[in-house]
């Protein structure tokens, strides 16, 4: 069963890939391209996964019965304001007229964004590991 906080996790990585994409095209703008109407969607999608991850975090806690919860706790925090971070800066490149293939590789390079890619592929590696332990284990 998969959580929000890693439903949330697919949809920005699935961003992430696209823009890797979409950056190697040297398009001078988003406009009249095929791909630049999925570039604006997968962006758009991500900003909205980026919107509610702080929620779904604390919630993941809960319903995963992680322990120590605290530990948990502060990482989503450290999360958080990646998230946010990475969301103003996407939010950013959403308000322009004309979105580049250069633009989107600066945005790749972001250290947020990449600070926010690293958390994400750290919790839902842990969060797999945990699911697939049993509950017993898991709680140890």
């Amino acid at each position: 069963m998969q959580t929000d906080i890693q439903e949330r996790c697919n949809t920005i990585e699935a961003c992430y890939e696209f823009t890797l994409s979409y950056a190697a095209q040297g398009l001078p703008s988003d406009e009249g391209a095929p791909s630049g109407k999925q570039l604006r969607e997968h962006l758009t999608r991500a900003a909205e996964a980026l919107r509610g991850i702080d929620a779904s975090c604390s919630a993941a806690v809960k319903q995963e019965q992680l322990t120590p919860a605290d530990k948990y706790q502060a990482f989503f925090a450290v999360l958080a304001r990646d998230a946010q971070s990475s969301l103003v800066a996407i939010e950013l490149v959403l308000a322009q007229p004309a979105i580049s293939s250069q633009l989107i590789d600066n945005l790749n390079a972001s250290l947020h964004l990449r600070a926010l890619l690293t958390d994400l592929f750290l919790i839902t590696e842990i969060l797999e590991l945990r699911q697939s332990q049993p509950k017993a284990m898991a709680s140890n």
